[in-house]
């Protein structure tokens, strides 16, 4: 694999690690009584789970073409 195709790869892995780590943190209950509701649907919202479909998808396309 390209040096610079390796990196993109294991950003968007970290990108997708990160936001699957804050999902599972806003979704607990005792979270939600302590950040404020905007913060909570920001990241819950189509336009973070259609970037990390995409992410997947592009992560997959990138390993399977080396």
């Amino acid at each position: 694999m390209q040096e610079s195709v390796r990196r993109a790869v294991e950003f968007l892995e970290r990108e997708i690690q990160t936001y699957r780590a804050l999902s599972l943190f806003l979704s607990k209950r005792d979270v939600k009584k302590h950040v404020p509701s905007t913060e909570v649907r920001a990241l819950s919202s189509p336009y973070y789970k259609t970037r990390m479909r995409e992410a997947i998808k592009l992560v997959s396309e990138l390993k399977n073409s080396t």
